[in-house]
């Protein structure tokens, strides 16, 4: 049979009774080694400070670097988003120099847009390095 070895639930569960059923149809009360302790509480303005070996710290510092330096690719995309911005502008202009005031203020928005999400880049990677 699938379930020849298999222990029953209500033994394997710690039921205080072995499994039967209280006169009542429940379960019975739990066993004492199976309620939660009580959770001490702290003194107020004390503090508990993490403590973490040497490897540990190693390897937290290895992963915010590691972090800090894939924010920082955006910063190379930010740069080669304004190259191509600029390259457009002046392409643009070559082909239809009357439309050289529209084409500036859309160059000027793509700059604008391109160096936010290269900034935004750089600022999560200092949040990264400094902050946690």
């Amino acid at each position: 049979e699938e379930l020849a070895g298999a222990v029953p639930a209500p033994l394997c569960c710690g039921e205080p009774d072995g499994g039967k059923l209280s006169p009542g149809g429940g379960w019975g009360e739990v066993s004492p080694l199976l309620a939660h302790p009580p959770v001490p509480q702290a003194r107020p303005g004390a503090h508990r400070t993490i403590r973490t070996s040497a490897a540990h710290r190693d390897i937290d510092t290895a992963a915010k670097f590691i972090g800090a330096g894939a924010a920082t690719v955006g910063v190379a995309g930010s740069g080669a988003g304004i190259g191509t911005v600029f390259g457009s502008l002046i392409i643009g202009y070559a082909r239809n120099p009357s439309l050289k005031q529209q084409l500036f203020s859309y160059a000027i928005l793509g700059f604008a847009l391109s160096e936010a999400m290269g900034l935004f880049c750089l600022m999560v990677a200092f949040l990264i390095l400094f902050a946690m």
